[in-house]
Order: C-alpha cells, then structure tokens, then sequence
C-alpha cells in the first residue's frame, strides 16, 4: 500500500513534465559582413565598411531591428563589427567577440543557448558555422560581389531549419 502514493507522484510528475510547453527554438541569424573598402586605405587586412557597406549595415536595422535579437556576436575585425554596430546601439546591445578559427566551440555554445543572435562573420566562416549548427549553407558565397546573405536557422531538439533571405541594395 504505501507504494501506491509513490507511483502517484512519480505519474503526476511525468504528466506534469509532458503537458509544459516545449522550449522555444533558438533563432540565429548568420550574415556575412557588408561591403569593404577594396583596396582598403589602411593596406591591411582589416579594411573598414565602404560607403554601400554603411548603407547595408543600416538596411540589417530596418530587417532586423523588431526581431527581437537579444545578443550580436562578431569576428574582431572592424567590417563585422561595423556590420552590426548600428543595429546594436538601436537595440542597447554590446557586439560579443567570437574566434572565428573556433567555430566548432561557437556552434556548441550557440546550441546552448537563448533567445534570439545574430552572427557577423566572413565569406569563409558563415556557411561552415551554418553547417556546424546542422543547417543548409547553400552555395558558395561571391567572394566579391555578395553581401546580402542573411541566414535565419531555428535549432530545435528536433533539428534546424534553415531559411535564406536578402538584405539591403
């Protein structure tokens, strides 16, 4: 007899744990970083946004400023920064640094994750983090002339999906 209040409970608790709502989906957004000064004025390898990447970086505020972005992560070069940078003063937000030769530790971190992020990376880096994160990649990104990109993944436990969209001119 004193077995039956026990099962109650242990019944109770699993209904209870099957009836919560499911967790919602984390959404990352992935883009590459906008147009930059080519060649760049400084001759290094950390050119700054040209006047279309300005541009596009506004345009990232119209399409993503209602979508509830919670954190901005980038690589630590001045046109990934610079592509979030407005949409991070609109929102309040500080842009987070990531590695981008550590993306296999990003992909981890980004599973484990909340909410809402968005991803400034490379030409080179934002199509492997998107496959790290089990999502569509796509083609291979225009070294040159592409800049438009938007990635929008939903990870789920059930999976990601992936929906590629346009941005800016």
């Amino acid at each position: 007899m004193p077995l039956r209040p026990f099962l109650v409970l242990i019944l109770a608790t699993l209904l209870v744990g099957a009836c919560r709502p499911a967790d919602p989906p984390v959404v990352v957004y992935l883009l590459r970083h906008a147009e930059k000064e080519v060649p760049p004025a400084d001759t290094t390898d950390n050119p700054p946004l040209d006047p279309a990447g300005f541009a596009r970086a506004e345009a990232l505020v119209r399409v993503l400023g209602d979508a509830g972005v919670t954190r901005i992560l980038s690589t630590d070069y001045q046109r990934t920064r610079q592509t979030v940078q407005p949409l991070a003063d609109r929102l309040g937000l500080t842009v987070e640094l990531y590695d981008g030769r550590a993306l296999a530790d990003v992909a981890e971190m980004l599973r484990g994750a909340s909410g809402r992020i968005l991803v400034s990376g490379h030409s080179n880096t934002t199509p492997d983090l998107v496959d790290r994160l089990g999502g569509d990649p796509g083609s291979v990104i225009d070294e040159l002339s592409e800049f438009d990109r938007l990635y929008v993944l939903h990870l789920s436990p059930d999976g990601t999906t992936t929906m590629l969209l346009r941005y800016g001119e």
